[in-house]
């Protein structure tokens, strides 16, 4: 029986940790932009210039 108690109190220990880290992400910008990644694929690259026609 004490055993699982110890688990528990480990087990809430750690949801904690990760409930900080996902606040500490919010906060710092992580989830600010959802959107872009999304699309970024459909973006045009620049094409490089053509340095044989310049000799």
């Amino acid at each position: 029986m004490r055993i699982i108690l110890v688990l528990i109190f480990l087990s809430l220990i750690l949801a904690l940790l990760f409930l900080a880290a996902f606040f500490w992400a919010v906060k710092n910008g992580q989830y600010e932009d959802d959107h872009t990644p999304s699309i970024r694929m459909l973006w045009e690259d620049k094409k490089p210039k053509d340095l044989s026609q310049e000799e």
